[in-house]
């Protein structure tokens, strides 16, 4: 007999901060089915506390405590939003699985940790729904980066038995998945995805990103600048590895750019180049031969960006994710629906060779409805 399907919401809010992400994936024996979405904006004042959480500050704990509370609530709206457009109920959702924002990525030293905010009682309490979250903290528990955690989802839903193939995520951060055949999956943060270009064309021309990298495609690369990005010495780190803002945020890109005078569009040119250099090197880097790149993430809609990595990968097929069934923007959303999933079923949702840990652990807290 046929099991039923399950319902599983995901709720994500990365590193670009440019609102939640909330999608419907349906579980069954037939495999995963993105069914609904939405975008869910982050009110600005809300926005503007969760930037200023990224940096130390003054009374950070009561501000933290704050705007995780608030997030909360913002993630229970997106959730019935989400339900309403669908035309389900709380009744038809098996659980939530909530990435919450990440203010700290710290994975390194003596006493590693990660923080994510958008309290999961309160998504629970005001969505009706359980609610799976905080998802990173086992993998470091387990001797891991914490991070990334979607290639378990990419090799579920996006393996090809027959194909070598490369899942590149550009969200704020970048990462890669190689799904290679006989192969154990594997994963690591390339660098940086679309933070550092959002932070450039938002104090520069004042929009939140450059919509299709047209501001991008007007200038050009500055090499001497590019060279000196690209000898951070995080891109010579071997795998796993993971980074994000307290890493690659606008006091890294403005040290690098002090006592220069460069045009600001050519800048913008240079950070996309930056971007897709280390990810097509990255790729590259790989011991075996890729069939195909296909690219999710707010970084497959950049039309520039995905131009030149086409021309820096000239020898694959290089696609969105759109052409295996789930749009690009929508994949990150899925795969914590589908981390939900894993937990509240007692399976694992890191991949060791990703991640560093030690064991394939089961992730997450349960705030049970």
């Amino acid at each position: 007999m046929a099991q039923p399907i399950q319902r599983y919401i995901g709720l994500m809010s990365g590193t670009s901060l440019d609102g939640i992400d909330a999608a419907i994936l349906e579980v069954s024996e037939d495999g995963l089915q993105l069914s609904h979405h939405i975008n869910h904006d982050i009110p600005p004042t809300l926005h503007q506390q969760l930037l200023s959480l990224c940096s130390p500050g003054d009374n950070e704990i009561v501000r933290m405590g704050n705007a995780d509370y608030q997030l909360g609530i913002e993630f229970a709206k997106a959730t019935q939003t989400l339900l309403s457009a669908s035309n389900l109920t709380a009744a038809h959702i098996t659980a939530i699985g909530s990435h919450g924002q990440t203010i700290r990525h710290h994975p390194e030293g003596n006493s590693p940790f990660t923080l994510q905010i958008g309290n999961a009682s309160v998504i629970s309490q005001q969505a009706g729904i359980t609610t799976v979250a905080d998802f990173r903290s086992r993998d470091i528990a387990a001797g891991g980066q914490g991070a990334p955690l979607t290639p378990a989802f990419h090799q579920a839903a996006f393996a090809n038995s027959n194909r070598n193939r490369v899942i590149v995520n550009i969200g704020g951060m970048a990462n890669i998945t190689p799904l290679i055949k006989g192969i154990a999956t594997q994963g690591f943060d390339t660098g940086p995805g679309n933070v550092l270009m959002d932070y450039w064309a938002n104090k520069h021309k004042g929009t939140a990103y450059d919509q299709n990298g047209d501001w991008a495609n007007s200038g050009e690369v500055n090499i001497d600048l590019l060279d000196t990005l690209l000898n951070d010495t995080y891109f010579a780190l071997p795998a796993p590895k993971s980074t994000g803002r307290e890493h690659f945020n606008s006091q890294w890109i403005e040290y690098h750019l002090r006592n220069k005078k460069i045009p600001a569009n050519n800048i913008q040119t240079t950070l996309l180049q930056l971007t897709a250099r280390s990810i097509s090197q990255a790729i590259k880097s790989l011991d075996n031969s890729i069939d195909d790149v296909f690219i999710c993430g707010g970084g497959a809609l950049n039309q520039t960006l995905m131009n030149t990595l086409k021309d820096q990968l000239n020898t694959t097929t290089v696609d969105s994710t759109d052409s295996l069934g789930i749009a690009p923007e929508w994949v990150e959303a899925a795969a914590f629906a589908w981390l939900a999933h894993q937990t509240l079923n007692g399976l694992s949702g890191n991949i060791p060779q990703a991640t560093g840990a030690k064991e394939a652990c089961v992730l997450g807290a349960i705030h049970s409805a």
